[in-house]
């Protein structure tokens, strides 16, 4: 089934193979991308559908070195140069919308932008930046409602910028502790007003941001990623986790929204998504489902052929193997991945890892 086609709604794709988004670090003028971007996405343009790295809707949201943004004109004509590249070699591409929130260093922001969350709360641990190496992430200033509404714009406007850049989508990054997932979890949501403090609080952040997508580029072409069960950034499960999500799950279903791409990090050592829960969230949600998390092509097709799910994402294996598909479908060996230039400048171990005909 890995390799037959599939419809998801406003998509047709040819596979049902997905790149999951991965963080690359090589927007290095301004967040904006550009052509080495453009040749490293259209490299892998043979993946069912592309999720592109994490692309920050707001100054506010820049929180590593050299992630991308679509805030501007420059940032949408860069992204235009991606998904000319993706379109041309028949691929689907959407762009992951990603604000980091309070996992940021001030350090990385541009001159203007702030630190931000929903409570004033440091994230543990510490953050890279290309000025002064490792440092504490910044103390975020708690958002206040009028900050809240403009986040929602934020995120309406990239997705509309998106359509102008040529993207066939937009997947709102609700997973890895980042701003919406903040909102999500109470380790982190600690407020006590109609964005806290319940089920019902910690889930309208995240379902005004989907709402206003929806509405700015039609709700067929908005997915979004989750990880309950993540413990990333400060996150980790709590007692009423899998009630809440199945409660987002299903009003994001009612929404009409085209996709639930949902992310265990166990392959990565976090707790694992119950067997159960994922089935649950599968059944409320009415779209495509993906799931992500650790799959080699033996377990994508064993999980699509059970109906555990409509479509399969592979982070490291895209990132290693711009043929990916083809060396799937003829058990070739795969390239590993190069984790010291994961995020470093340059083409070295991103658009050099050699295809199957090298």
């Amino acid at each position: 089934m890995l390799f037959e086609p599939f419809v998801a709604r406003s998509l047709r794709l040819a596979n049902r193979a997905v790149m999951a988004p991965m963080t690359r670090s090589r927007a290095v003028d301004g967040n904006t991308p550009n052509a080495l971007m453009a040749e490293y996405y259209g490299q892998r343009a043979s993946a069912g559908l592309i999720v592109t790295e994490g692309t920050s809707p707001s100054p506010n949201g820049l929180g590593y070195p050299r992630i991308p943004g679509l805030f501007n004109e420059v940032q949408m004509r860069g992204w235009q140069l991606v998904t000319d590249a993706v379109h041309a070699q028949g691929g689907k591409i959407v762009v992951q919308l990603m604000h980091t929130g309070r996992v940021t260093q001030i350090a990385n922001l541009p001159p203007g932008a702030e630190v931000v969350g929903p409570a004033a709360a440091t994230c543990p641990g510490e953050m890279f930046t290309d000025a002064n190496g490792m440092q504490p992430h910044t103390t975020p200033r708690a958002m206040t409602e009028a900050d809240i509404a403009h986040a929602v714009g934020e995120f309406a406007q990239a997705a509309r910028l998106a359509m102008q850049a040529g993207f066939d989508g937009v997947e709102l990054h609700a997973a890895n502790g980042y701003l919406i997932e903040q909102f999500l979890n109470p380790l982190v949501n600690t407020r006590t007003d109609a964005y806290g403090g319940s089920i019902a609080g910690r889930n309208r952040f995240a379902l005004e941001v989907a709402g206003a997508a929806a509405q700015a580029i039609g709700a067929d072409k908005v997915g979004i990623r989750l990880s309950p069960y993540g413990v990333f950034n400060g996150t980790g499960a709590f007692p009423e986790v899998d009630a809440q999500y199945l409660s987002l799950v299903r009003e994001l279903s009612t929404l009409g929204l085209l996709y639930v791409h949902q992310l265990d990090h166990s392959a990565m050592g976090a707790p694992p998504v119950p067997p159960a829960l994922k089935a649950q969230l599968r059944s409320a949600f009415k779209g495509a489902y993906i799931l992500a998390g650790g799959f080699d092509a033996a377990s994508a097709e064993k999980a699509l052929t059970e109906g555990q799910a409509d479509l399969i994402a592979f982070g490291r294996p895209f990132l290693a193997n711009p043929d990916l598909l083809a060396r799937m479908r003829s058990g070739a060996t795969l390239n590993a991945p190069e984790m010291g230039t994961f995020y470093t400048p340059g083409a070295k171990g991103y658009t050099d890892y050699p295809a199957m005909a090298a």
